[in-house]
């Protein structure tokens, strides 16, 4: 025992230790949601006949690499999302204009021959090969030229660069070096355009980005037929302001695309949102995780507050572990990391709850003996309730994207480190403070030597809560009615993220009236926008798909209405990526329901596997229902909810089953469903005192955490409540229905031959 309890404890301190090295000196990156900036995301387009291309994809990542480095973002990042997305974000950049047309453009810059004028872009000779060697274009002036194919190249330029000539009256310009054959190219061709005469329209150099001439001066009458210029040099001119000449130079320098790229989806967000959605989830922490160990301490007293101590270092293994592995932690991400805290609080209660049952049955003589014991038998429901909510996790990385993937991660660590945290903290603190001889002369003290309240007045009524299963399966189904009456009769409101579409978010020194606001837009060209408030002085406006000069519109409608309008956030998702998200949605959640299925099935049996998927189903409609209800919109942070509710609902039926399972191993005789009374009057402590801590997170982060959050911690309260329902109301029920119907073995004859 003296061993064990040393090896614990030194686990738990170099864990705790490691962790802190590590907050200590690596930071954590932060989401542009928390930081501010822009994030943009682009599809490569290949050729129709033509697959994705991871190769062309990675060719454009070392494009747009250069491009983004030289618009001069600090610490920018750019990335490959899957075989055709490029993800883009820059932190700081509150106007997403520029960045978008400097990185979506192709920028495939050639020089050609001017062979002359023509009338109509028709105007070429026929018949014509299948890649015409000539093409018409217009000039800077509107003149239709005639152009020979091509000459040289973007990748025949060494470099660009934007400058000012302010004596030799050129304004602002863009030098051009060239490289290896393109100087001789260079040369070859100017020499080609000096055999014409002066002023004619073949005395003239086109230079073309993307399929646009952006200057064609004449070769000077200096140069004579044949030699050309010499040097591999030349200026770009054409009346360019300093922004016009240094984006021409960057795109040059950047090199062309290998493949033309689209904006799929752009959000901005403005680093107060971000400053406010920090401090306002640090405050939820706070004020959450005291509300909780203050309550577990009333609860648990001495064991209670070593708990609190082991939730401490459990934020701060999660945070560490983040850090770690470089973990981007998003808005969505850091509500999970709260939310993890209340989640934590789970495995020290289902350890405390068999502690003290091992007590009370004199099992166990001393408080330290029965913590052992405690240990041992909620080991098994804290292993599948954890590994029940990983699989949720899991399935959130694979299958989600953007905000909801990072939800997933901050989720799947928070899990494991709370196992950590319950399974060897708790634990190496819980036995070196129960051997102490003044805790032996006060086991009072620990808080494990009573049953506590809610046992003491279940063990003296005694109800037969389950007496009637298919009354509380007929309160299940009308419930079920209600929220797809809700679905039917309000239809869901989808976000962007799954219909595609613009949403912008404002805050103004004045409030606007909304109906004011719809009004204006309306005369402004923009006749469907949806104006909602979310806050004080604060509205959004939703729209379809628009483009940047289109939001520039609304931006300036919108300052019409008040005084100092600053744009907090603005996204845009494009329809492809909208109908992919959907889909991906509905794929989780299908995934999400069939593992839990198997899991449950191999870990109990498939009557208790279907009873657990059915009420989960139930948790998923009765949400949905009540948020249809509500008028909330159903969108990717949303989503997270509800796979986490999943998380929660089977979390509470694996306590339940597990305790149905134990109870039939010692006795094959009693009917199930006096067994599975037994099992929810001898959980139901745990199951009051667990969600009991959860909720004053989750209250926490609805009241304090800002309209960001409250959706959120909206649907996790009703998610709390109904999963709570449902697992002792819902699947036991139903367990035993499906038990009696199908007169299907004792469910200890499995349990007693796995084991």
């Amino acid at each position: 025992m003296n061993r064990s309890l040393r090896i614990r404890g030194l686990l738990a301190l170099a864990v705790v230790a490691l962790s802190l090295y590590v907050a200590l000196t690596v930071p954590i990156q932060l989401g542009l949601d928390l930081r501010g900036g822009t994030q943009i995301v682009l599809e490569t387009r290949p050729p129709e006949t033509a697959a994705p291309d991871g190769e062309a994809t990675d060719r454009t990542v070392e494009v747009l690499r250069g491009r983004i480095d030289a618009l001069g973002v600090a610490e920018p990042t750019i990335a490959r999302s899957g075989d055709n997305r490029i993800v883009v974000e820059l932190p700081g950049v509150q106007d997403p204009t520029k960045a978008a047309d400097v990185l979506g453009r192709t920028a495939q810059l050639t020089f050609h021959q001017v062979l002359g004028t023509a009338n109509s872009a028709d105007d070429i000779p026929k018949p014509l090969p299948k890649w015409p060697r000539q093409h018409v274009l217009a000039d800077e002036s509107g003149q239709l030229l005639r152009l020979e194919a091509a000459s040289l190249t973007g990748n025949h330029v060494k470099e660009a660069a934007a400058r000012f000539d302010q004596q030799g009256g050129a304004g602002w310009h863009v030098t051009v070096d060239f490289k290896g054959p393109g100087r001789d190219g260079w040369a070859r061709l100017t020499g080609q355009a000096a055999c014409h005469p002066a002023g004619d329209p073949s005395r003239r150099v086109a230079i073309v980005l993307d399929d646009k001439i952006i200057s064609s001066p004449q070769v000077d009458p200096s140069v004579r037929c044949g030699s050309g210029i010499s040097g591999g040099s030349t200026q770009i001119t054409g009346s360019f302001s300093a922004d016009e000449a240094k984006e021409l130079a960057l795109l040059i320098n950047g090199g062309a695309l290998p493949v033309p790229v689209e904006t799929v989806e752009q959000r901005t967000v403005g680093p107060t949102l971000g400053a406010e959605a920090i401090t306002a989830s640090a405050w939820a922490a706070a004020i959450g995780t005291a509300l909780t160990g203050l309550f577990i301490i009333a609860v648990y007293r001495l064991m209670g507050a070593l708990a609190t101590v082991a939730l401490a270092c459990y934020g701060l293994i999660s945070y560490a572990a983040l850090a770690a592995l470089g973990a981007t932690l998003t808005l969505p991400g850091l509500a999970g990391f709260v939310l993890a805290i209340g989640m934590a609080v789970d495995a020290n209660v289902l350890v405390f709850e068999r502690a003290r049952e091992e007590y009370a049955a004199r099992h166990r003589p001393t408080p330290r003996s029965s913590l052992a014991a405690g240990f041992r038998s909620a080991f098994s429901a804290i292993a599948d309730s954890n590994i029940t909510t990983l699989i949720a996790a899991g399935l959130l990385f694979f299958l989600a994207s953007g905000p909801v993937r990072g939800f997933g991660v901050t989720l799947g660590i928070g899990v494991l480190a709370s196992m950590l945290s319950a399974l060897v903290i708790t634990r190496a603190l819980a036995d070196y403070a129960a051997a102490r001889p003044w805790v032996r002369r006060r086991p009072r003290l620990t808080g494990i030597a009573h049953t506590g309240t809610v046992r003491d007045r279940l063990s003296r009524t005694n109800p037969n809560l389950l007496r009637h299963p298919r009354r509380w399966l007929a309160a299940s189904i009308a419930a079920l009615v209600v929220a797809v009456s809700g679905i039917a009769l309000r239809g869901l409101d989808f976000g962007i993220e799954f219909t595609g579409g613009r949403v912008i978010e404002y805050t103004t020194a004045t409030s606007i009236d909304p109906e004011q606001a719809r009004t204006a837009l309306a005369d402004a060209g923009f006749p469907r926008a949806i104006v909602q408030t979310s806050g004080d002085n604060q509205f959004t406006v939703r729209t379809h798909q628009l483009s940047n000069t289109q939001a520039a519109e609304i931006t300036d409608t919108v300052s019409d209405l008040s005084q100092n309008v600053s744009k907090l956030r603005d996204e845009a998702i494009g329809p492809s990526l909208g109908k992919e998200l959907r889909q991906g949605a509905l794929i989780a959640l299908a995934v999400a329901l069939a593992a839990q299925l198997g899991y449950l099935a191999a870990r109990f049996r498939l009557v208790f596997g279907t009873a657990a998927v059915a009420a989960l189903a139930h948790d998923v409609v009765i949400l949905v229902g009540i948020f249809a209800w509500l008028g909330k919109p159903i969108d990717g942070v949303f989503l997270a909810a509800l796979l986490t509710v999943i998380g929660y609902s089977v979390n509470d039926s694996v306590v339940v089953f597990d305790r149905i399972r134990d109870l039939s191993r010692r006795d094959r005789k009693t009917p199930l469903a006096r067994i599975s009374n037994q099992a929810l009057l001898q959980t139901l402590p745990r199951t009051v005192n667990t969600g009991m801590g959860a909720a004053f997170i989750l209250t926490a982060l609805a009241v304090l955490g800002g309209d960001s959050l409250t959706d959120f911690a909206l649907a996790l309260l009703i998610g709390l409540a109904v999963g709570t329902y449902s697992s002792m109301f819902t699947a036991t029920p139903l367990a035993i229905e499906i038990h009696n119907r199908t007169h299907v073995p004792h469910p200890a004859t499995n349990s007693a031959r796995r084991t």
